[in-house]
């Protein structure tokens, strides 16, 4: 694994969670009603409203957002793999969990879940995966991407 790799797996997880976090903390409502999408109602069809919920949601989100950029910023081994860990532990519940109750959805919608919980599953577990090593070593110093030479 390259660090030019994890460094895009690490953009994508935040992608997602500015997109969750900013939607579910700043508008708990809404992203109750149409998460993830226009027509698409995933959170609503698991169960009644709750503000405090859909904004805890928000705030986990946010919070693996800046701890996604930060590994984006600085791109060492530890970060990447602490930045993996954190988003293991969350996206292994998350996909458990809807694994489990996808019977509220019709099949498509049971396809995407699916295949998007299991993407970021995997993207958290190759985070945690170590550098490519070359006969010379690692294929990129991390301290030269993260510009600590």
């Amino acid at each position: 694994m390259t660090v030019a790799a994890k460094r895009w797996m690490a953009g994508v997880l935040a992608v997602a969670a500015a997109y969750q976090g900013v939607w579910a903390a700043a508008f708990p409502l809404s992203f109750y009603n149409d998460f993830p999408g226009p027509g698409l109602h995933w959170v609503a069809a698991l169960g009644p409203y709750n503000e405090h919920l859909a904004r805890d949601t928000g705030a986990l989100n946010l919070a693996l957002l800046v701890l996604s950029v930060w590994a984006l910023r600085r791109p060492t081994r530890e970060a990447m793999m602490v930045t993996g860990g954190a988003w293991l532990i969350y996206n292994a519940i998350h996909f458990l969990w809807h694994m489990l109750h996808l019977d509220v959805f019709p099949t498509i919608d049971k396809i995407m879940v699916a295949t998007t919980l299991a993407v970021l599953l995997l993207l958290s577990i190759l985070l945690m995966l170590p550098l490519k090593e070359t006969k010379t070593g690692p294929s990129v110093r991390l301290s030269e991407v993260a510009g600590q030479d």
